[in-house]
């Protein structure tokens, strides 16, 4: 089980990166669930995290433009195993979206201070 909770308006998970030299670093994402794929973090932190380039991906945006976003690796602690993972280096905020959500029941409480809690089916 993952717990996290709600913040103006927002539904907030931690997510544990598993750096190169094996620290974890732990960062507040946003719950997204018009976004697909696993992760998005702005370019900054995938920079500070050092996490290696893979491809671009073509992507679609909310406003139906096309672009194509850069796609890095991470590794993750996720319900309780390490997990490799794709990132989209993109945006201003960290998201998380339903690719890393299948396979989990998802329950926010929308209430200031609520809990987000996501647990395996």
């Amino acid at each position: 089980m993952i717990s996290g909770h709600v913040e103006n308006r927002h539904a907030l998970l931690p997510v544990a990166f598993l750096t190169a030299q094996n620290a974890r670093v732990t960062i507040e994402f946003v719950v997204d669930t018009g976004f697909t794929d696993a992760l998005c973090l702005p370019e900054q932190a995938v920079q500070a995290l050092q996490l290696p380039y893979q491809f671009d991906f073509p992507a679609t945006l909310a406003d139906g433009s096309e672009v194509l976003l850069p796609v890095h690796e991470a590794r993750i602690h996720w319900q309780g195993e390490t997990r490799r993972v794709h990132i989209l280096a993109t945006g201003t905020r960290p998201l998380v979206g339903t690719a890393l959500l299948d396979g989990c029941t998802l329950t926010v409480q929308f209430i200031e201070g609520g809990n987000v809690i996501v647990e395996p089916l």
